[in-house]
């Protein structure tokens, strides 16, 4: 393994549990009995991480954190001390390498780099001759004859700045040495108290016009809507440099470089500063879950053999992404991932990362089978390399900052997954519910509304382990692309084309709007201890994503988001924006989310209404079609006067109206307990605070 220096460093653990406490790993992940006949696989577990991490952490003098370090080695890096640039690429089975550009008037082999015994190439360029030339904004490539006799054009695997050009699209790595950026602030902290409220965004098609948009335009007309409707976390997508911009950025090419398509680094980072500044976090969309396949661009086959970072042969294909998989029992590919993690972390100040394809990391299988059971989750297809190196990069985050944020993009359910390393788990801070969505769409695909089954709807959306932090979500991207429909376009289709102007009355829109404010409120309050939305997705924002494509024309008519829907007085989009508002306000107010489930008060399927109490509030969720109900009672714990604190069918909020906002309800005594009585209304939900005794 290629070293930066000789330097060791006794190897020192984080808390763990000593062989001796081996069954106290196992109690302390889940307090699951079911998974007594698994335990010693959830100690083999922890002992695999256990021994990659003394051997990473020992190997440099800094510790894990300093093995997390090579993008500041390998690629191209200045040296002041030396006042020149280093280049220095992993390529250990190439048979020749050199570095060209504009700098040379791009001679390809004027400049051949030297093999190390390490397998590493390197160069360096010093001031003294190439202080006119080889400077910032300067473009550059390597060539490298490879094992297999390729003689390719390629970018550096740690290359931090590729940019494309614009007649041949194709990439050139870039010299990037601007002045210091000036972060001008102590350490972001984000709100202890709150919970994470995400709001899940794309740089480029985040603007209205038919193009691709910049950090500094969502800076300046994005982020401020953000904060307005209360989201204290935002969520980038495709943030490292991909060749392909309808990959919707899941296939990467170039890990550590921003993509440049949106603008540079320092407005990236400019972008960062000002969202921490309003207390908002920034976490990013990581993929390390694969990566092209492309030579060109990307790391596959990088010296000429197909075994470099990705497994070779066909364990490296992965059948349903086109693209190819990394080989986490390599060090080398361990190291390449980690300082992945702190580049974006230390580099950007990212919060954090929502790790995409979890579940096709920890499977052979890539998830790819009917059902999992609690071997199949252990023994069954596992990929033990991937799982220890993302309990690696968890721990990893920690040491860099401990108010880190990770979320697992899984299906699979993983035991432990969000359960501390050192109880055996694999330390990740929540996974996504994603049976949430899957559920909205497959009840407004498949079942009229008038059959909802009030028991299902809270069985799907409660159906967690209290130790299993979620993120619940409505709906994501996932759900706007082209092929499928957004919630409020699957409600309101074609009528959202003529229908949604305030003085037009709809039975359609207004089932739509009603409901959809309603599917929303319910998944927050009831679907985990964090929420997720898509951009857009708060306003209804019609129709479906569909990036520019040989097969419509190379269009951006659909790769945007039309503000200006949500922001006309005379469209009724704004109403629902103004509901997520409120509905974000409320959670933010009262610990809704904090209390892992609710407290059934009613349960009514004749009516399709649920009653519960969450957070110190009466939730009323009336979802029948047509039953409004006067002298509505129900089961109160407690004595007291009660008022409306959000009802979705006020007039603010695109409803009827039907309920007055000043109204007291009192809970009177009956039979023993109390109850209280309040007027039903169809596709509702009220929101009620005790304001007095």
């Amino acid at each position: 393994m290629a070293k930066r220096n000789n330097t060791k460093k006794a190897a020192t653990m984080p808390s763990v549990a000593s062989p001796a406490e081996k069954p106290k790993i196992h109690l302390a992940i889940m307090d699951d009995h079911w998974l007594d006949p698994v335990q010693d696989d959830i100690i083999a577990r922890y002992e695999r991480f256990q021994r990659k991490y003394k051997e990473l952490d020992g190997y440099y003098a800094g510790g894990l954190v300093d093995f997390a370090g090579q993008y500041k080695y390998l690629g191209l890096n200045y040296s002041e001390d030396e006042q020149g640039w280093w280049m220095r690429e992993w390529a250990p089975a190439a048979k020749e390498m050199y570095i060209f550009g504009d700098f040379n008037n791009w001679n390809r082999y004027q400049y051949p780099l030297k093999r190390r015994d390490d397998g590493i190439w390197e160069i360096f360029l010093d001031d003294k001759t190439f202080a006119k030339t080889f400077v910032h904004g300067s473009l550059y490539k390597l060539i490298i004859h490879g094992a297999d006799d390729t003689i390719l054009e390629r970018l550096p695997a740690y290359v931090k700045r590729a940019v494309q050009d614009d007649t041949t699209k194709i990439f050139a790595a870039q010299v990037w040495k601007p002045e210091k950026f000036n972060w001008g602030r102590k350490k972001f902290k984000p709100n202890p108290n709150e919970p994470l409220l995400i709001y899940e965004c794309h740089i480029g098609m985040a603007q209205e016009k038919e193009g691709v948009g910049t950090y500094k335009e969502f800076e300046d007309n994005v982020l401020p809507h953000i904060i307005q409707g209360g989201y204290n976390t935002i969520q980038i997508m495709a943030i490292a440099e991909h060749p392909y911009y309808g990959s919707f950025g899941y296939h990467v090419s170039n890990f550590f470089a921003p993509s440049s398509r949106f603008g540079t680094p320092e407005e990236l980072k400019h972008l960062i500063k000002t969202a921490h500044d309003a207390g908002v976090r920034v976490i990013m969309d990581i993929v390390h879950s694969h990566t092209v396949k492309n030579l060109a661009e990307g790391i596959n086959r990088l010296d000429g053999t197909d075994d470099l970072y990705t497994h070779p042969g066909g364990r490296g294909e992965h059948p349903q992404w086109d693209s190819k998989l990394f080989n986490y029992g390599k060090n080398e590919v361990i190291q390449f991932l980690l300082s992945n993690i702190r580049y974006w972390m230390e580099e950007f100040h990212f919060d954090g990362f929502r790790f995409d394809g979890v579940t096709s990391m920890m499977y052979w299988h890539h998830g790819n089978i009917e059902s999992f059971d609690q071997w199949k989750f252990f023994r069954d297809g596992v990929e033990f390399d991937a799982i220890t190196y993302l309990q690696l990069a968890n721990c990893l985050m920690k040491k860099i900052n401990a108010d880190s944020i990770s979320i697992a993009e899984d299906v699979s359910g993983m035991p432990g997954l969000t359960s501390p390393i050192d109880a055996g788990g694999m330390g990740f801070d929540y996974r996504l519910g994603m049976g949430i969505p899957d559920y909205w769409i497959k009840l407004l695909k498949e079942v009229g509304d008038d059959y909802w089954n009030v028991y299902q709807m809270w069985h799907v959306l409660n159906d967690r382990l209290p130790m299993v932090k979620t993120v619940a979500y409505a709906e994501s991207h996932d759900q706007a692309l082209v092929g499928d429909k957004t919630i409020a376009f699957r409600l309101m289709d074609k009528e959202m084309y003529f229908c949604m102007a305030t003085n037009i009355g709809s039975d359609i829109i207004d089932r739509g709007i009603s409901l959809h404010k309603m599917i929303r409120m319910f998944t927050i309050v009831n679907g985990g201890q964090a929420y997720m939305n898509f951009m857009g997705n708060e306003f209804g924002h019609p129709e479906w994503i569909d990036f520019p494509r040989e097969g419509n024309g190379w269009s951006y008519k659909h790769a945007r988001r039309q503000w200006s829907l949500m922001k006309a007085d005379y469209l009724k989009y704004h109403f629902l924006n103004d509901f997520d508002e409120a509905m974000i306000k409320l959670i933010r107010q009262y610990p809704v989310m904090q209390d892992l489930y609710g407290w059934q008060l009613n349960m009514d399927e004749q009516n399709h209404t649920i009653v519960e109490k969450k957070g110190g509030l009466i939730f009323v969720f009336n979802f029948h079609p047509t039953a409004c109900i006067a002298d509505y009672k129900f089961y109160i714990p407690e004595p007291g006067v009660y008022k409306i604190v959000l009802n979705s069918d006020d007039l603010k909020f695109g409803g009827f109206g039907r309920l007055d906002p000043n109204q007291e309800f009192f809970a009177m005594p009956k039979d023993g307990h109390y109850e209280l009585s309040i007027y039903n209304v169809n596709r509702t939900v009220l929101v009620l605070k005790k304001v007095r005794d």
